[in-house]
């Protein structure tokens, strides 16, 4: 996930497109100028004050055609990612429909969600809840789902009336761009939405800027400490969605053990593993466990490399670069020279790609790094335990809360554990909940904030008092 420490000055541009399943380079852009990121929030801030006056019904009328374009241009936009981020083809397709999803519900629901709310005024006269938009705001977003991330930001704040500059990560600029034509097409209005290719201390000068009311980070826990930082010395508002360390506990099955293990398995790879509220940590218990790992290894054993855009069966794509891909092999090796046991994986694969073989860790204790951090790619990390309080124990012992999953044939047995989890979500005999009208954020160091569904209306917004005395 992106990361926000200034940089040293480098010969090439910052933002590069680069096929991670070849390392060959596609394209680069510069960085913004100061006169770009001027032009920018003064374009953003003028659009705004026409922007609001739109009526909602209108403004959501656009967020249906975005939604509409995104179906229609599926293909073409999956394809940009799948190249850039190495997403295999048919989890881009997926990525590309959910946005259209999102977008169709704010532009269905935006309206109802954001009128008025009357109140009882105990002193007589009339009094409501207004919601109305609060400004510019900005945007800065990871590479793991280039479009998914930016959906579940700007669609609902598109149609409060808010207007967005939108920084996304360095690594996949093309989806950049192809999102803010998208807006364009779809009858956003100049400035409306603004995709800028920001530098890191650019950043912080927009944030501190007055005419930016409110950030949105997905990103890194470094990276929202120190948007965090800013923006409270500026006296802005902030949401925050960064890490996430998930538990995903398996109390009992029916007689299929290793079809659970395979639902866990399939689970974890999906996005090869990069997803902030993957099942990184498998919580199984002791009479299951055996199975439950040796079938997780068979499942990572029988993988081979193969390209994202093939569609090939049996393959597992590229990490998103091959920094991302050392990283995680570097966090493997210290947890298996600390005493953890790799069943399978792990090896980072020679030449330009950034294929790392999935891997099955398990020994993992408290006193060891990988406890603590987060695994983010094809790492299928496994805990095992006695009964349910030691898999709440367990569950609960990261400094991460973002999400957790519970299964168990008694579905009240597992409903009792997910009401324990120290998370922003829960979920009982199910992976998540997904859809786009399931709130989404954590708690911890997973950040704080809400995005999608009915919360989604309500982070940047002016909640105003009319009180009218009659």
């Amino acid at each position: 996930m992106p990361s926000l420490p200034t940089r040293p000055v480098i010969d090439r541009p910052a933002y590069r497109s680069v096929d991670p399943a070849t390392g060959r380079v596609v394209a680069e852009y510069p960085t913004a100028t100061e006169a770009g990121v001027q032009e920018a929030l003064a374009g953003a801030d003028t659009a705004f004050r026409a922007w609001r006056a739109v009526p909602i019904q209108e403004r959501a009328a656009v967020a249906a055609r975005v939604g509409a374009l995104f179906t229609e241009r599926a293909p073409d936009l999956a394809a940009i990612i799948t190249q850039e981020m190495g997403k295999p083809a048919a989890e881009a397709r997926e990525e590309v429909e959910f946005c259209a999803e999102i977008f169709a519900y704010f532009a269905d629901h935006g309206p109802g969600l954001a009128a008025d709310q009357p109140i009882t005024a105990s002193a007589g006269g009339r009094a409501v809840i207004q919601k109305r938009p609060i400004g510019v705001l900005l945007g800065i977003m990871p590479w793991n789902f280039p479009y998914y991330q930016v959906a579940r930001f700007a669609a609902p704040n598109l149609v409060l009336g808010n207007t967005i500059v939108l920084k996304h990560a360095e690594s996949c600029p093309r989806a950049a761009l192809a999102l803010e034509q998208l807006m364009a097409e779809a009858g956003a209005p100049a400035g409306a939405y603004t995709n800028l290719f920001a530098s890191h201390p650019q950043i912080a000068e927009i944030i501190a800027d007055p005419r930016v009311q409110g950030v949105s980070l997905t990103g890194s826990e470094r990276a929202g400490a120190k948007v965090a930082e800013i923006a409270g010395r500026n006296l802005k508002k902030v949401v925050l969605e960064l890490g996430g360390s998930d538990p995903y506990v398996v109390l009992d099955t029916d007689d299929d053990v290793a079809a659970s293990a395979r639902a866990a398995f399939a689970t974890r790879m999906a996005n090869t593993g990069q997803a902030c509220n993957s099942n990184k940590r498998m919580i199984v218990s002791a009479d299951i466990y055996d199975e439950f790992v040796a079938e997780l290894t068979r499942q990572a054993e029988a993988l081979t490399p193969g390209d994202p855009a093939a569609e090939t069966d049996g393959t597992f794509a590229p990490l998103s670069s091959r920094a991302a891909a050392e990283e995680l092999a570097a966090q493997i090796q210290d947890a298996v020279e600390a005493g953890a046991t790799l069943h399978a994986g792990g090896r980072l694969l020679e030449g330009p790609g950034a294929y790392l073989e999935p891997a099955v860790l398990t020994g993992i204790t408290p006193d060891m790094a990988a406890h603590h951090q987060e695994l983010f790619g094809p790492v299928a990390v496994v805990y095992r335990v006695a009964d349910d309080a030691e898999a709440l124990a367990v569950a609960n012992d990261t400094p991460y809360g973002l999400g957790g999953a519970v299964f168990s044939t008694d579905s009240e047995r597992a409903r009792k554990l997910a009401e324990a989890l120290e998370a922003g979500m829960a979920a009982v005999n199910a992976a998540e909940a997904e859809g786009a009208e399931m709130p989404f954020g954590g708690v911890k160091r997973s950040g704080y904030g809400r995005e999608l569904g009915p919360l989604g209306m309500d982070e940047f917004v002016n909640k105003r008092l009319l009180y009218i005395n009659d």
